[in-house]
């Protein structure tokens, strides 16, 4: 058994990450906008948003019969909110349950659903893609490991991580919370150990640089099956 299976398998223990990120819109940590929930620039800035927006539409809407979609970490619903549309079915999941409770108020649509979920601890309702955009940074190796072994149950995964530029060392360990592995000078790459996710096709849909050497958020498709 792997270091990250061991540590993985010690859920009898609560992760920090409920409470982190309960935290994070107690305290506006990643900003504050006229809304009293606000997810950061990551799901705000035209910048990373349009085009992100763009690409996930233009594969959405490239199937005869539409996806179940899973939006696995959906924060403050500016991004989901302009996706539901191209979909069978939106399920959205944050961690956080004030969140939840509060989009399930603003959002409202009949093929919408939000759940109080840790994507890490938590059985996920089945869909045909899940839409993991930039939560996974923020995670520990052992929850990262615990959410990946779930992602397998997709056909589609469109994960969004911030990385540093230029070359790094992958998946260095942190703990969970508001921060990410760029201060290490790391980033994810689920398909590398420790994880060794294993797919079946990857493409890179999409990478925006940041201004200021703050990195860059790579978007990939992953076909599992």
């Amino acid at each position: 058994m792997s270091k990250v299976e061991a540590e993985s398998k010690k859920i009898k223990k609560p992760w920090p990450t409920k409470a982190a990120m309960e935290q994070v819109y107690d305290m506006n940590l990643w900003g504050s906008n006229e809304s009293d929930f606000y997810s950061g620039e990551g799901s705000h800035h035209p910048k990373i948003v349009v085009p992100y927006i763009a690409v996930v539409t233009s594969f959405l809407t490239s199937f005869k019969s539409p996806l179940v979609v899973c939006d696995l970490g959906c924060g403050d619903f500016n991004v989901g909110k302009k996706l539901v549309k191209h979909a069978k079915k939106y399920i959205a999941i944050d961690i956080v349950a004030d969140l939840i409770a509060h989009n399930k108020s603003t959002f409202k649509e009949e093929r919408l659903e939000f759940h109080c979920l840790d994507i890490a601890k938590d059985d996920l309702p089945s869909g045909d893609c899940a839409l993991v955009r930039q939560v996974l940074q923020h995670l520990s190796n052992a929850e990262v490991q615990c959410a990946v072994d779930k992602f397998a149950h997709f056909k589609y995964i469109i994960l969004t991580e911030h990385l540093p530029e230029g070359d790094f060392t992958p998946n260095k360990d942190i703990i969970s919370g508001q921060g990410t592995r760029l201060k290490k000078q790391s980033g994810l790459n689920v398909l590398l150990p420790p994880f060794n996710f294993e797919v079946k096709e990857e493409k890179q849909l999409l990478s925006t640089r940041l201004n200021d050497h703050k990195g860059v958020i790579v978007t990939t498709l992953y076909t599992t099956f």
